[in-house]
């Protein structure tokens, strides 16, 4: 205790709180809750069950440590209780050669939900082929509960080994969930999507949406800074277009109440960095979601298990403090 009061005092002039930095999001109210006990109550989601409002958003495919990182990451899932998505597994349609840097399940276990990925280029070949089984069979392999299709013109755009896209990703989308029956989500990687395309896309029976808002990693601006050609600078400025998640989840309420909806199952990620920003646009939503992460995780995923362990445990403890005392003034009532 006298080393506790020690810091306290030499501590005091530094964690003073400028006022301008106020977060004025919630209503903090502290005397109307204990202190969270660490445990959540189980809730359905993309067709299984989880714990944590969390999502693994998808983040490594077929390379040199992503296995490591990909075991490391299922393991989180299956103890914490959250769900993942697989990043691209393109390069399974091809070869099976990395397939043991997907092959996580018995990692995770079956209750939490697992989704392979493939980008909207690859389903437009398959369906152009009639060949929407394939994506079935990578599936089965890797014991995966659907499909996640990654929705990236911009990022094809500029890519300089990029894949045209031909057709309509929400038409290649519609033809392709007629023709299997997988779980799909759609995704975008990083510049979110507008109104008009969340609006038809939750139209359509699929089973969620993710939004890869901008804020996080940006694929456009990836591909741009992998361009040798300096004539690629008059490209940057596309590298900011997009929508924030917080925007993106306002326009998600809107059309939840004005359009008779299929999809209402949202994964609110991009730029998702701490537990209070994921919470309160949970908080805010007017459909079922949960937030993704994919940075915050890879940094902890590469090492030794205990790393990311640790991490997923800070997480669980700030959700559990922030749902006893943090009230949405935007939505006091959920």
């Amino acid at each position: 205790m006298s080393d506790r009061k020690k810091d306290h005092i030499n501590l005091a002039l530094n964690a003073r709180t400028d006022k301008s930095e106020a977060d004025t999001r919630f209503y903090y109210e502290p005397l109307l809750a204990a202190h969270h006990k660490g445990e959540f109550e189980p809730f359905s989601f993309a067709g299984k069950e989880m714990r944590l409002p969390v999502w693994v958003s998808s983040m490594t495919g077929g390379t040199q440590g992503a296995g490591n990182i990909n075991r490391n990451l299922a393991q989180a899932c299956g103890e914490f209780g959250m769900g993942m998505g697989l990043g691209s597994c393109r390069t399974l349609l091809e070869s099976d050669k990395y397939m043991a840097d997907f092959d996580i399940r018995k990692y995770m276990g079956n209750e939490v939900p697992l989704y392979v990925n493939l980008g909207i280029a690859q389903i437009e070949k398959l369906v152009a082929k009639k060949e929407e089984e394939k994506a079935e069979q990578l599936a089965g392999k890797l014991d995966a509960d659907g499909l996640i299709i990654h929705v990236n013109p911009l990022q094809e755009a500029f890519q300089p080994e990029g894949d045209s896209i031909n057709v309509p990703p929400v038409e290649t989308i519609m033809a392709f969930i007629q023709n299997t029956s997988l779980r799909v989500i759609v995704k975008e990687v990083g510049q979110g999507m507008g109104p008009e395309s969340l609006r038809q896309l939750m139209e359509l029976p699929i089973e969620a949406i993710e939004f890869g808002a901008l804020g996080g990693t940006n694929f456009t601006k990836l591909e741009l800074m992998r361009r040798k050609n300096k004539l690629s600078s008059h490209f940057a400025s596309f590298g900011n277009i997009g929508h924030t998640a917080t925007e993106m989840t306002e326009f998600v309420n809107k059309i939840a109440e004005k359009y008779p909806v299929k999809c209402r199952q949202i994964i609110i990620s991009g730029g998702i960095s701490n537990v209070i920003d994921g919470y309160y646009l949970t908080r805010i939503s007017k459909v079922k979601s949960v937030f993704g992460m994919a940075s915050a995780f890879l940094e902890h995923a590469g090492y030794d298990y205990s790393t990311l362990k640790e991490f997923v445990e800070q997480l669980k403890n700030g959700l559990g403090v922030a749902m006893q005392y943090l009230v949405s003034k935007e939505n006091p009532n959920h």
